[in-house]
């Protein structure tokens, strides 16, 4: 299996990125969708219709993108001579990658709030926590670009 891991390397690591890509582009897009959802008022064509938006946001990309992102991270933290686990830095990202999926049940469980017209948060609420993920994503990426520790 080693030798697979090196030999596919940078395949796995493209995968990688692109799952992770798409990942974030939901995980920023979702909250926006929640913003305009409490507007609609509940029942109306405009509510139902956000609410199959945001599932198939959530079921057909956020969801998928997020087991390929850690199916092809945890691939690459296993490779041989890809991670020196004595660097802080990697645990940093561990640490980001746990708070991405954290917020990612977060807004699962708030899709699930406004599928049964039980939203209690404004508008401004989902604007702030839209700013969530792209904070974990800036910490990522420095720990993995720049390895400060």
């Amino acid at each position: 299996m080693p030798d697979f891991l090196s030999e596919w390397y940078l395949w796995i690591k493209s995968l990688h990125i692109a799952a992770v890509i798409a990942w974030m582009a939901g995980m920023m897009y979702l909250p926006r969708l929640y913003v305009y959802h409490c507007a609609a008022p509940d029942g109306s064509a405009q509510s139902e219709t956000f609410k199959i938006m945001e599932r198939k946001l959530l079921r057909g990309i956020i969801n998928p993108a997020m087991v390929a992102s850690f199916l092809f991270g945890g691939l690459l933290l296993v490779t041989p001579g890809v991670i020196d686990w004595s660097d802080g830095w990697i645990w940093v990202k561990l640490a980001g990658v746990l708070g991405l999926a954290a917020i990612h049940g977060f807004f699962s469980r708030w899709r699930k709030d406004f599928e049964a017209d039980r939203n209690v948060r404004p508008a401004r609420f989902y604007r702030l926590v839209n700013e969530i993920p792209f904070v974990f994503l800036l910490i990522i990426i420095v720990m993995v670009i720049v390895r400060p520790f």
